[in-house]
């Protein structure tokens, strides 16, 4: 017997057995009771949840805008560009 032929049976991730498909249907239906039961909840609380997006996209969001991480070269091309470049309005 061959150790990397391995039958269908073995292949087949948990979330396809018997087990992983009763435990998402019983993980559906508790969502499912909790949304229902305690949507007063739910909704009191979407406004704060909003108010603290806010500052955490700010944070975790501003990571590719270019921000410190210049070398000296690079400024001084950047500071001969700005210095040459006549600003006609509006944004960048």
């Amino acid at each position: 017997m061959n150790p990397h032929n391995q039958t269908d049976q073995e292949q087949k991730s948990w979330l396809f057995s018997r087990t992983g498909l009763v435990t998402c249907g019983f993980l559906v239906v508790i969502a499912f009771l909790m949304a229902t039961g305690h949507s007063a909840h739910l909704l009191g609380a979407l406004p704060y949840l909003l108010l603290l997006a806010c500052p955490l996209m700010h944070i975790f969001m501003h990571g590719g805008h270019g921000h410190g991480h210049k070398d000296t070269a690079d400024e001084d091309k950047t500071d001969s560009k700005d210095k040459n470049h006549k600003h006609s309005g509006g944004c960048h």
